[in-house]
């Protein structure tokens, strides 16, 4: 049963059936990453049909360097998303308030720090990772319009994760469609008839985001639940910094190590030309849609997990991490193989050009085909953080996937017999598999330590 004023909302995950909780979280989740995954599509939809398959390349190519910068933030809403679930589990509600002024607070300061860098550093960035001179211009051009909207994303971010926590997947949900709405529509006006380009896409995506934002800036200070925010208490508490910290830096390391083999991918890609650029990046948006649809498990994985932890259900954890990764698999399996089926019709979604199409089905055939790897990667990761375990899972995605695609390019692709886009992108399944074997390691060591304390000390340990 949900507790408080906010019952239509929130989730008690610590009593009941497992699996229909999850679901009940997990989809609203699922759907919403997916609308907000339409952002982007939208920009790359728009501008490949009406700017052309430079400023389909331009946009694409930015995926990479946005997910490297705005990583660190999204890692901290992480450990904020562990911490209220603990604490809300615990029925702890003075040091969850905490935690909801300390995150917002630190969403904010977050996102202003995001629009500095990507103002001033796009263009050396985007040097960098060897963006071709043809679409260099317009990808710098779109890259600092984007990050103009950080403080929103990062804001809507945070909210989002410290409703989560309590849940709240389905308030989210609502305020993503409405956004979407808001930038496909304006994606058209701004390329279609104001002929702006690039420049057009990332305003629009920029406006959207402020919306998902006000809205829910609106459901966090009208709401009478448990994550009520009252913007006249905003302000860092120390405790709760140090512990969203905690949970949150290694998190957000991880997500740069994996943005930063990404880098280095696309540096590769980058090499064989405008063509598989753009089939790349096609192809890695049709991607996207399939991580987030098993990511929303790995979120429900933290939630539930914490949630328990924060109540002493140390005996809920397996049971909520098994079906975790069997709905992943599932998940993963079924879209990834429908992606692959219908490859064709998908990617001219994004271009019409035949070239561009069969660069894209190189890498569907070799990525997606095995997406179900990806899932059961992520969300064991999600039972590792939710127990209180959070530089681990860093050391082994920093050894197992980001060490290994790095030396991947480095040494195997430079072979000459082996310097071909399928060397590439074979890193991606071979690393998963490398990866989650590790993870899963891990996670039984560390439930025997967590069993071992909880029995001595009969409290919640400190995340370690």
């Amino acid at each position: 049963m949900a507790r408080g004023q906010g019952k239509t909302y929130e989730i008690d995950m610590c009593s009941g059936a497992i699996l229909p909780k999850l679901l009940q979280f997990a989809l609203p989740l699922m759907f919403s990453s997916i609308l907000q995954l339409l952002f982007n599509a939208a920009d790359i939809i728009v501008v490949g049909r009406w700017a052309g398959d430079n400023s389909l390349a331009a946009v694409g190519s930015n995926a990479s360097i946005i997910g490297l910068l705005t990583n660190l933030f999204i890692g901290l809403s992480v450990g904020a998303n562990i911490l209220a679930a603990r604490f809300y589990g615990a029925r702890e509600k003075e040091s969850l308030r905490q935690t909801v002024h300390t995150a917002i607070f630190l969403s904010l300061l977050g996102g202003l720090f995001l629009t500095v860098v990507g103002a001033f550093g796009a263009h050396t960035i985007l040097v960098w990772m060897q963006s071709p001179p043809e679409v260099l211009d317009l990808a710098t051009l779109y890259l600092r319009i984007y990050f103009l909207g950080m403080p929103a994303m990062m804001f809507y971010n945070f909210g989002a994760a410290l409703l989560r926590a309590v849940g709240d997947t389905r308030r989210p949900l609502y305020y993503l469609f409405f956004a979407g709405v808001v930038n496909v529509v304006l994606n058209l006006i701004f390329v279609i008839v104001c002929r702006l380009d690039v420049a057009g896409v990332a305003i629009a995506t920029v406006a959207s985001q402020c919306v998902s934002a006000l809205l829910v800036l609106r459901c966090l200070t009208k709401t009478g639940g448990s994550v009520r925010l009252d913007l006249r208490q905003l302000r860092i508490h120390p405790l709760r910094l140090r512990q969203i910290m905690k949970v949150g830096i290694p998190a957000g390391i991880q997500g740069i190590l994996f943005s930063l083999s990404n880098v280095v991918i696309q540096s590769s890609v980058n090499s064989f030309g405008e063509i598989v650029m753009a089939g790349n990046a096609a192809a890695s948006n049709i991607e996207t849609f399939i991580y987030a649809s098993v990511n929303a498990f790995y979120q429900a994985n933290i939630s539930f997990t914490s949630q328990n932890l924060g109540a002493g259900r140390i005996d809920r954890i397996r049971p909520i991490m098994v079906r975790a990764l069997g709905c992943a698999v599932v998940v993963g399996g079924v879209l990834g193989g429908s992606a692959l089926l219908l490859g064709p019709r998908l990617l001219g979604i994004y271009s019409d050009s035949p070239a561009v199409i069969a660069a894209g089905m190189d890498r569907l055939r070799i990525v997606c085909a095995l997406y179900a790897l990806c899932g059961l990667m992520d969300v064991i990761v999600g039972s590792i953080r939710g127990i209180g375990f959070a530089v681990t899972p860093m050391l082994i995605s920093l050894i197992g996937a980001c060490g290994l695609r790095i030396l991947w390019v480095s040494v195997l692709f430079q072979i000459p017999a082996y310097h071909t886009i399928h060397t590439v992108y074979i890193s991606y399944p071979v690393s998963w598999t490398i990866t989650f074997l590790a993870q899963l390691t891990c996670y039984c060591l560390g439930m025997r330590h967590l069993k071992h304390r909880m029995g001595e000390t009969e409290k919640t340990p400190d995340v370690v």
